[in-house]
């Protein structure tokens, strides 16, 4: 089936920051041909199919050309079926099931990157939705690349392709590896030779240039950015951007957090030093200066501080 996506680079569904405000200024701040779609933040399947109303909060509207895919995760074969169907009935234009997801809490509920343990399951579950969705839009998986080894990678990209998804993203360490600082990109170069579907690449992008290089390197026809783009939103352009942009960013993210969510300032003081951790674009945030910003205990103190810097 046909990909919905409009360009080679995709925003990686992250827990707790990909959710409507983050997204929409990210692709409001890429070109279509660049960034070529997004996906929510995992919407956690446990023993009933998810609300529909749920899954048009993690969605949001529609807003931009490139397309939000909806990421599931769960261990609940039903349920994430039905949820599957119910994802098409709220318009998303695709299914993306998380096999990857290696926090404690899905290892403990058999979801995630527990599922790595599991082929059989986990083709099965992909196999579900594809049914469930009937053609309507297309199923896709995101996996590690092993449990504690890489050893099975092209095990794992079988049973994903022969569950029906029509793409696979595969984050290059193991769920052991975590958010190491070393990769291994020829992991992902042995999934693109394993299958006949195309492959995300993920895992180990810094900066923009990273982004051709390792579809250069692994053959692999996508490459999705998760922590780089937390530091620098333009990473899939390549643009550069002054102090000045880069703090608008961060004050815009906190004004749709307050309008959009009713967050206060403390929430979304906590929200924007989550990405300050990261924070790398237009020269904002120098790394000797890092923990002062993110030690600053006033959130309206931070909050006006961007806004000053903003030009507002």
């Amino acid at each position: 089936m046909q990909l919905p996506f409009t360009g080679p680079w995709l925003l990686a569904p992250m827990e707790g920051v990909t959710e409507p405000c983050f997204r929409d200024l990210v692709l409001e701040r890429n070109p279509p041909e660049a960034l070529g779609g997004a996906f929510t933040e995992f919407a956690r399947v446990v023993t009933h199919p998810l609300p529909r109303r749920t899954l048009r909060e993690h969605l949001g509207p529609r807003r931009f050309e490139a397309p939000v895919g909806l990421q599931l995760m769960g261990a609940d074969l039903a349920a994430v079926e039905a949820t599957a169907a119910r994802a098409v009935e709220v318009g998303a234009p695709l299914v993306d099931l998380n096999f990857g997801c290696p926090a404690k809490g899905a290892l403990r509920g058999c979801a995630g990157s527990a599922m790595l343990r599991d082929l059989p399951r986990l083709e099965a579950t992909v196999a579900a939705c594809v049914r469930a969705v009937a053609g309507a839009v297309p199923v896709t998986a995101k996996v590690r690349a092993g449990d504690t080894d890489a050893g099975r990678v092209e095990e794992i990209a079988r049973a994903a392709e022969a569950g029906g998804a029509a793409l696979l993203t595969i984050h290059c360490r193991t769920r052991a590896e975590h958010y190491c600082e070393e990769v291994d990109w020829s992991r992902i170069a042995r999934a693109v030779e394993a299958v006949s579907i195309p492959v995300c690449g993920n895992g180990g992008v810094s900066v923009h240039a990273d982004l051709e290089r390792m579809r250069r390197e692994t053959g692999c026809a996508l490459v999705m950015v998760g922590q780089a783009a937390l530091g620098d939103p333009w990473i899939f352009s390549g643009v550069r951007v002054d102090a000045r942009e880069a703090a608008r960013f961060l004050h815009e993210y906190g004004e749709l957090l307050r309008t959009r969510c009713g967050a206060a300032p403390r929430g979304r003081a906590a929200r924007i030093k989550q990405l300050l951790r990261h924070w790398t674009a237009g020269g904002l945030v120098p790394e000797e200066e890092r923990t002062a910003w993110l030690r600053m205990q006033d959130p309206d103190e931070l909050l006006a501080r961007l806004a000053g810097l903003a030009g507002h």
